[in-house]
């Protein structure tokens, strides 16, 4: 072989591994999957607001067993997070509180594989420690004089509360409507309102605050939380990983504690 040839081919081989370097190099930016298995980069987590507590702990915990990784949580309420996505929005994985939400994503085609549910939540009326209304059930809600907070109907806590005034047969008119159940929520906090119709984690994670009132009704309103990885995920692997993590039995023994329903 003449000394150009050979240097020809030198060059071609030094360019094949400089390709192959530089896409590796690229995957584990992003988060793929290094030789030894493990993920990196930043997964970013769009959650319902109403799991803020738990997917903190959550994510917390899934750092410090997959070191090299930072987990990013955007917490909205659900439907604004499913428009965010839809819309192009840089996200790994969508937890939503709600199936419609879900759908947003997964009709747009949005969704890289089949949403798991991974737990369920109830609703509960909060009231001001001490419960100075005397509010017992839904019905107490409607009395003259008794301000409640409800969540819009497009958020799934605000279809939820509908589906249990609706099953009670009670009608009422909210002097707010929240985007999302800490808005709710803080409206009872902060004594803007007497009550409000919040999911039953939420008024445990603020019981120093408020006080939660079952009723019967709550039952035909329970809401399956699915999650999902992204088509789009700038971190793919890392959210597969994130999703499964969220199913493991160390994720759901945070997600019953917080009060949730966890799922088998």
């Amino acid at each position: 072989m003449s000394r150009r040839r050979k240097f020809a081919a030198l060059a071609v081989a030094v360019t094949v591994l400089a390709m192959t370097g530089c896409d590796r190099t690229g995957d584990a930016a992003s988060g793929g999957d290094t030789r030894d298995g493990r993920i990196a980069g930043t997964v970013t987590v769009f959650a319902a607001a109403s799991l803020t507590e738990s997917f903190t702990r959550i994510a917390r915990d899934f750092e410090a067993a997959n070191p090299g990784v930072t987990v990013t949580l955007n917490l909205a309420g659900s439907s604004a997070l499913a428009n965010q996505i839809t819309q192009g929005a840089p996200a790994d994985v969508f937890a939503s509180a709600a199936p419609k939400n879900m759908a947003t994503v997964t009709e747009a085609d949005d969704a890289d594989g089949t949403p798991l549910v991974f737990a369920r939540n109830q609703l509960v009326i909060a009231v001001p420690s001490g419960n100075p209304k005397g509010v017992t059930g839904l019905a107490d809600l409607a009395r003259p004089g008794v301000k409640v907070a409800l969540c819009a109907d497009q958020v799934p806590c605000g279809a939820a509360a509908r589906t249990a005034l609706n099953a009670a047969g009670i009608a009422l008119t909210p002097v707010t409507l929240e985007q999302d159940v800490k808005g709710a929520l803080a409206k009872v906090k902060l004594g803007e309102v007497d009550a409000a119709l919040i999911y039953r984690t939420d008024a445990r994670a603020a019981s120093t605050d408020v006080t939660g009132v079952e009723f019967p009704e709550s039952t035909r309103a329970v809401n399956d939380y699915p999650i999902v990885a992204l088509r789009n995920a700038p971190n793919r692997a890392g959210a597969r990983a994130f999703v499964a993590y969220v199913r493991s039995a160390s994720a759901q023994a945070v997600l019953a504690e917080a009060g949730f329903q966890v799922t088998p």
